[in-house]
């Protein structure tokens, strides 16, 4: 389970959270049309909210049986972990819209989630590499954060295969991004 600990790990401190997001989420499209029911809000609200590629150590992600999402698990194999993204400005109301959209196969818990400054740190020539020495300091300084995540209640109905989400992207994301397919009722 995550260290919750605030000392290592970086929380806003605005009245807003974190979320990570590993599946459908993960789309700035279907996050927006399950918060705002538009899945292209107006910049004022766009930004406000940063999504960034981060992982979740501890946890595997499965395709949910018979599903076009993906559920997590807590997995203590070695190495297990989670790709996803990590986005801000996450508003009680939000929180509202996302909860209701999860329904009862979720359990939200907060966790520590790792940010991948990969994309952030610019390339290195041949005679830029780094020591031994090097590598072990920028693994101690790897930036944190505290997010809400969604855990499967069921691993029974999970299929042992990965969730991919470009294969999601491509197929079936246009179905997840319409503002009627969240909910059907008066938006609160």
């Amino acid at each position: 389970m995550a260290d919750n600990s605030a000392d290592t790990a970086t929380a806003p401190s605005d009245g807003t959270s974190h979320g990570f997001f590993y599946g459908t989420l993960m789309a700035p499209e279907v996050f927006f049309t399950v918060c705002y029911r538009d899945g292209r809000p107006p910049a004022a609200i766009a930004n406000g909210h940063v999504f960034r590629s981060a992982v979740l150590p501890g946890f595997t992600r499965h395709r949910v049986q018979n599903q076009e999402y993906p559920g997590i698990i807590e997995d203590d194999t070695p190495g297990a972990c989670v790709r996803g993204m990590l986005v801000s400005g996450v508003t009680d109301g939000n929180q509202h819209h996302l909860d209701f959209f999860e329904g009862s196969e979720y359990e939200r818990r907060t966790v520590e989630v790792v940010l991948d400054a990969a994309g952030d740190e610019p390339k290195k020539t041949e005679t830029e590499t780094e020591t031994e020495k090097d590598k072990d300091a920028a693994e101690t300084k790897k930036e944190t954060a505290m997010a809400q995540v969604y855990v499967f209640k069921y691993p029974d109905l999970l299929e042992r295969r990965e969730w991919d989400f470009e294969e999601f992207r491509r197929e079936k994301m246009h179905k997840w991004s319409r503002a009627e397919y969240t909910f059907a009722g008066p938006f609160a």
